[in-house]
């Protein structure tokens, strides 16, 4: 605990780089490094740095789950019901369990608590599982499993499920078998009346109709947006082996440590009789949090067949049965007055995260503008379709798309230009600077009014900004250990998911011990090394690059020491630079960092740190997770050009502006802010998952009918970050991953109505869609 440890006042930098840098002073533990200099003046934190393990992943000798082979191993596979909703009258395993070579058989479906047949309420929902010596025998032995299904009445749409006369997806007795989609839900339990769940009413505040009545503006409109598949390239996949003395597990997560708390409390083991290691994963966006039915499922058939089993989803499964984004139907209105003070928001969301609950719309309405008056009215829906998880910005995605259009449609009707609209009613600096520098970069005075263009084909531009919390994980640890032949390791079960982790902890440690990031040897994604945190939330370099940096530099005082005791000096009087040790005003009298620590009186020495407390304190804590004072955001500006004569809709241009606190390596952040705009635009134009209405099964479960984004179709992105310092850690990282999806798609969107003059109100904005909202709108403008 950071009260253990006396207090000392440090000045830190403060404020946007760009601008001219101010101080703040804050109270640190006498355990945390000093205050770090700008990026400026530093030599490896702020640089472009080439990943650590670029070499390796290009190579093919990066070793992802999938390509973990044991000896022994049995591959399992998964009977997945038929129906979107079933009774399982009976189920026979035995036959499968008879077949040679099959060496596990179990029910993966849970019964009802209170007895009676077992429950499927979607396509693609697990009934059994297997484990065999071959792919091919697993496969075989699932269809001799005998299964009687009772198909039972089914809605799979938002609209349907919301009938007076749907059918029900969960009967009283049922709902605590309901999944969390991952985001919070309220405190208490909420109402349900039918298949719907709530409202929640988080962020309401004031009186909304006194705030209507005196509004000189109203606008209001209904959005809609679709269910979004995760498509990681690598799909969920899982090797489990059980053994006498504890369990090991390989597996494609995001969340090393959770897993292994989650397998231990699950099958009641000791944390440490559980290892979990993921030693290269090909892309999580929130589905691969937490260890899920399919890892339970493995590691339960290994205990069973006493051997090695390994589990990796096919693409169809991957699609169904991996988590998505949930869609959402939002009806927004807008008070105001014709200054463009804002005088009341209210928003009514419905969402259905299928199965499962957590479909809200996020805290964008509430949170993003100054209003006095603010209603916030969020429904779950359930339906009989997959259950949603936790996706890149989840909530504040969807919200968005509805609250910056309507900011736009605000702008429009004060004839004001949207940027000033957000100019006056946008508390925040930063993004104020933000959309001052992006508007310059994309040249927001040649914007036209809607439409203007002659001809078919039209351009126009548009702009949207983001809001999420800086996240920050408290669990979170690193290891440093320094040899006495002056090698240097990092440990720390933090995964990196793709995003570079491993990258910005070598530069971290180089940098606070004088070295460069290829002295420095990485050794993440497992949990034998101390606990790090998730990846996911955008909060693993605020996390892991404080106590990376406060070990290093613990192991540097321990070094400075050993070498002022053999030269008889104040150790205060060290310094460590390009891998040297020297005297300050010295320099004559130094020595090589090898040389240094042949000095240490044993062969190695090493310091654990973990995340501390930010010192100016959190917004707020629950367990192991906490929210920073300050917020994340950005700023992003599109340019398109529309066919009106096709619908085809083409983004030609994107400028981000972004901010994170102190970028580390700011490549990997432009990086990451490419990877967010790319999968907003493929949000915006492509991606739906599609199920039939008279069957439940989804129709594109594969990446050939399920569009995504492609080369061809790929917008020039420019990224633009800000040095925002805040003096609050070690490091002053925050993360950037979600604020770079949030606003992509509503930039789009109101780009769209600036080239046709015509509003497009639902995702995805498809050429089917843009000449149809054309038709209704009159015609297509010519």
């Amino acid at each position: 605990m950071d009260d253990e440890f006396p207090r000392r006042r440090e000045r830190f930098p403060f404020g946007l780089a760009h601008l001219g840098l101010d101080e703040v002073e804050r109270e640190v533990p006498a355990n945390e490094p000093p205050a770090l200099a700008p990026n400026a003046e530093l030599t490896q934190i702020g640089k472009d740095i080439r990943r650590w393990d670029a070499q390796a992943k290009v190579t093919g000798a990066a070793r992802y789950t999938v390509d973990v082979h044991l000896p022994g191993m049995l591959h399992a596979a998964v009977l997945r019901s038929p129906f979107p909703h079933a009774r399982i009258r009976s189920l026979d395993l035995s036959p499968a369990a008879a077949l040679p070579g099959v060496h596990a058989v179990l029910t993966v479906v849970e019964p009802p608590a209170e007895g009676g047949p077992m429950m499927l309420r979607y396509v693609g929902e697990p009934v059994a599982a297997l484990a065999a010596e071959t792919p091919a025998l697993a496969e075989a032995a699932l269809r001799l499993i005998q299964v009687e299904y009772e198909p039972l009445p089914f809605v799979v749409d938002l609209d349907g499920a919301r009938q007076a006369d749907a059918p029900i997806v969960y009967q009283d007795s049922e709902l605590q078998k309901a999944p969390s989609a991952g985001l919070p839900a309220a405190a208490g339990d909420l109402p349900i009346i039918g298949n719907i769940r709530g409202p929640e009413s988080r962020g309401s505040r004031g009186d909304i109709d006194a705030g209507f009545a005196v509004a000189e503006i109203v606008i209001d409109g209904t959005y809609h947006t679709q269910v979004q598949t995760h498509c990681c390239l690598e799909p969920h996949a899982i090797v489990a082996a059980w053994q006498e003395d504890g369990l090991d597990v390989w597996m494609s997560t995001q969340f090393t440590a959770g897993v292994r708390a989650q397998l231990a409390r699950y099958f009641q083991l000791p944390l440490s009789q559980v290892r979990v290691r993921a030693e290269a994963v090909g892309g999580g966006f929130g589905s691969k949090s937490q260890i899920g039915l399919y890892g339970r499922t493995a590691v339960a058939l290994s205990r069973l067949a006493r051997a090695p089993v390994r589990l990796v989803y096919r693409r169809d499964e991957e699609q169904m049965d991996s988590g998505n984004r949930p869609s959402s139907e939002q009806h927004l209105r807008i008070g105001a007055r014709r200054d463009g003070t804002l005088t009341a928001l209210s928003l009514h969301s419905y969402g259905s995260a299928g199965i499962a609950f957590g479909a809200g719309v996020g805290n964008m309405a509430s949170a993003l503008y100054r209003c006095p008056q603010v209603e916030s009215r969020q429904y779950d829906v359930f339906t009989n379709a997959g259950p949603s998880c936790p996706m890149r910005g989840p909530g504040n995605t969807q919200g968005a798309f509805a609250l910056e259009q309507g900011i736009d449609e605000l702008a429009e009707k004060l004839a004001m230009d949207p940027v000033a609209l957000r100019d006056k009613i946008d508390p925040s600096p930063i993004r104020r600077e933000e959309r001052r520098i992006g508007a310059e970069r994309i040249g927001w005075t040649r914007r036209k009014s809607p439409g203007a263009d002659a001809g078919p084909s039209k351009r126009g531009m548009g702009m949207a900004q983001s809001l999420w919390p800086a996240n920050v994980q408290i669990n979170a640890a690193c290891e440093l250990r320094l040899w006495r032949d002056g090698r240097v390791e990092v440990l720390s079960s933090v995964q990196d998911i793709g995003t570079g982790v491993g990258t910005v902890l070598a530069q971290v440690v180089a940098e606070e011990l004088g070295l460069r990031p290829e002295d420095i040897q990485v050794h993440i994604g497992d949990t034998e090394f101390p606990s790090g945190p998730p990846s996911y939330g955008s909060r693993t370099t605020a996390s892991i690059t404080p106590p990376a940096r406060a070990a290093a530099w613990q192991i540097k005082e321990a070094l400075f020491r050993s070498v002022a005791a053999a030269w008889q000096v104040d150790p205060q009087r060290l310094t460590a630079q390009d891998r040297w040790i020297h005297v300050r005003d010295e320099p004559q009298q130094r020595i090589s960092w090898r040389e240094a620590a042949a000095t240490l009186r044993t062969d190695r020495i090493s310091a654990v740190a973990s995340r501390s407390d930010d010192y100016a304190g959190f917004r707020s804590r629950s367990g192991d997770a906490a929210i920073a004072l300050n917020d994340l955001g950005g700023v992003q500006f599109a340019e398109v050009e529309v066919d009106t004569e096709t619908g085809v809709i083409r983004v030609e241009r994107v400028v981000a502006v972004q901010d994170c606190g102190r970028p580390i390596n700011p490549l990997q952040s432009e990086s990451q802010v490419q990877g967010g705009v790319l999968m907003g635009v493929s949000y915006a134009l492509l991606e739906e998952r599609i199920l039939d209405s008279h069957t439940g099964w989804m129709l594109n479960p594969n990446l050939v009918d399920y569009k995504v984004l492609g080369a061809r179709d790929t917008p020039k992105i420019e990224v633009l970050l800000l040095e925002n310092y805040q003096g609050l850690s070690a490091t002053d990282a925050y993360g950037i991953a979600e604020p770079a999806n949030i606003p992509t798609a509503a930039a789009i969107a109101n780009a769209v109505y600036n080239a046709v003059g015509v509003r497009m109100r639902s995702l995805p904005m498809t050429p089917a869609e843009v000449l149809h909202a054309l038709g209704v709108a009159g015609g297509r403008p010519g």
